[in-house]
């Protein structure tokens, strides 16, 4: 039996221990966000895309969900690529990153598809530096699957997607692929329009802002467990009653020239950040 002051030694151990974890996490925490510092700052990043940063706060969300170089990422439609010109620096030495693409295949794939993933092709072309390891594939559960092996990822990322996977009915399917392809541990980090508490889903899917506890609802539905929230990309100004719902705001500017500065001055959604992490 352990005495009085063994105990205390132990216990001492223990708290050590723990600083010491705590200590190296928020080190290479820190690394990480210097190093998406550099990559947002850098010339290859398209000068349309880099204005948007004030909006979608990459470093910080990034960071939130806990990426690092050394990660397996599988990003979730990243159409022509505003992500994809921070993951794929961020991962081509020591990572891996999948780029899952809507499969222009699919039965009534939308017309625009083929030319979005025509640019998104265009942009890996004209950098191979840094874009030469990433890896193509496609999802649209339950019929494409293979967004990533299955328990190959160490996080899913998809950011302002699911609204449009409510509206089309498979939702549920899509969080269900990303546990799939997940690694026990693993993360999956979501981004979308807020609605605000209570909003019926059909406005829901008309306006194109979600309520938390619906998105909440389909990530626990598919097994996953509610890691974290951040207010990173919430924006108090956004009152979320505008008459083209959420493609009102900018970047859409839905209504054209009509009342656009109004729109300028709010900026784009209020967005919820969360993490969820595969038990």
């Amino acid at each position: 039996m352990l005495s009085f002051a063994g105990a205390l030694r132990l216990i001492a151990l223990f708290f050590l221990v723990a600083l010491g974890a705590f200590a190296y996490t928020d080190a290479r925490s820190e690394d990480v966000a210097r190093e998406i510092d550099k990559i947002l700052a850098g010339e290859h990043r398209d000068p349309k895309n880099a204005a948007r940063d004030r909006y979608r706060h990459p470093r910080e969300v990034l960071t939130f969900f806990g990426a690092r170089a050394d990660m397996t990422v599988v990003e979730i439609w990243p159409t022509t690529g505003w992500w994809t010109e921070i993951l794929g620096p961020l991962l081509k030495d020591s990572g891996r990153y999948y780029a899952a693409y809507y499969p222009s295949q699919a039965p009534n794939a939308p017309a625009y598809i083929k030319r979005v993933e025509s640019a998104f092709d265009a942009k890996l072309a004209a950098r191979p530096d840094l874009y030469g390891k990433v890896i193509k594939t496609t999802v649209l559960a339950p019929d494409y699957r293979e967004a990533a092996p299955m328990g190959s990822a160490d996080m899913v990322l998809t950011f302002r997607n699911v609204h449009n996977w409510a509206k089309g009915g498979f939702a549920p399917d899509m969080f269900k692929t990303f546990y799939d392809v997940l690694k026990p541990g693993g993360v999956l980090g979501v981004t979308d329009h807020r609605a605000k508490p209570g909003t019926p889903f059909q406005k829901q899917i008309e306006s194109g802002y979600l309520t938390e506890d619906y998105v909440i609802g389909l990530a626990e539905g598919a097994g996953f467990k509610l890691a974290a929230k951040s207010e990173v990309s919430a924006n108090a100004r956004d009152t979320k009653d505008h008459p083209r719902g959420v493609w009102t705001l900018p970047p859409s500017l839905a209504l054209g020239d009509q009342d656009r500065d109004k729109y300028l001055a709010i900026g784009e959604s209020d967005r919820m950040t969360l993490k969820f992490v595969k038990p």
